[in-house]
């Protein structure tokens, strides 16, 4: 894929999918960060992700004059790979080209995201099915942080919430401040993506989440899912 090039003159729908687990007692939970940004998207867009197709909730709109198909999987999450390789096969989408898959990242600090244009499942139980069921790693990923972020002491003393537990727990006020401000420019980083690619986005936004890290003091840290 060119970096240089948008996505808006290809031809067929872009599809942009939010991983999460159904069901109220994990809407606002970490790991449903992908639901709650495909949602914010649809907000914006003026459409509601509520048609039943594929395995998922979906919703179609124009975004800079492409089509873009908005979907949000109804399996569980280790689960995912099954919905999102039916609405490929559904739409017709290049995988490399016009698939754009949005999770939580417990390595990146709550309030930055990251977008890559291909990688591995990093511990990600979402992104491993997605992996298996489409049988390649060459498709964008945009992972909003969710991380913990811990006065220094604590970090030396390696304290935070089990990473699981913490994932599927319901999120404090503070933490659901913060990812809704940040839900924001997802939303805005997707539409880059879509009329001007990855490259441009990437260029933009994950430069940002770096000066955010070195500010912070933040290491990586292993996923857990």
């Amino acid at each position: 894929m060119a970096e240089s090039q948008g996505t808006s003159g290809a031809q067929g729908p872009f599809l942009v999918v939010g991983l999460g687990n159904p069901g109220l007692q994990y809407q606002w939970t970490p790991h449903n960060a992908g639901f709650m940004a495909v949602d914010r998207i649809a907000e914006q867009e003026g459409v509601a992700v509520q048609n039943r197709r594929c395995r998922a909730t979906t919703a179609t709109c124009r975004i800079a004059g492409r089509q873009v198909v908005l979907a949000k999987p109804e399996t569980f999450m280790n689960l995912s790979g099954t919905s999102v390789a039916a609405l490929v096969q559904e739409f017709e989408v290049d995988p490399q080209r016009d698939l754009l898959v949005l999770y939580d990242e417990l390595d990146l600090e709550l309030g930055t995201f990251k977008i890559r244009e291909r990688g591995s499942a990093a511990g990600h139980n979402g992104a491993r099915s997605i992996i298996s069921s489409l049988g390649t790693q060459e498709w964008m990923r945009l992972r909003i942080g969710v991380g913990q972020s811990l006065p220094d002491e604590a970090k030396a003393a390696g304290a935070r919430r089990g990473g699981s537990d913490y994932l599927l727990s319901p999120m404090r006020k503070a933490e659901l401040s913060v990812l809704d401000e940040v839900l924001d420019k997802v939303a805005t980083a997707v539409r880059r993506i879509v009329e001007q690619g990855p490259g441009p986005a990437m260029n933009e936004f994950n430069s940002k989440a770096v000066k955010k890290d070195k500010e912070t003091g933040n290491g990586e840290r292993k996923s857990e899912d």
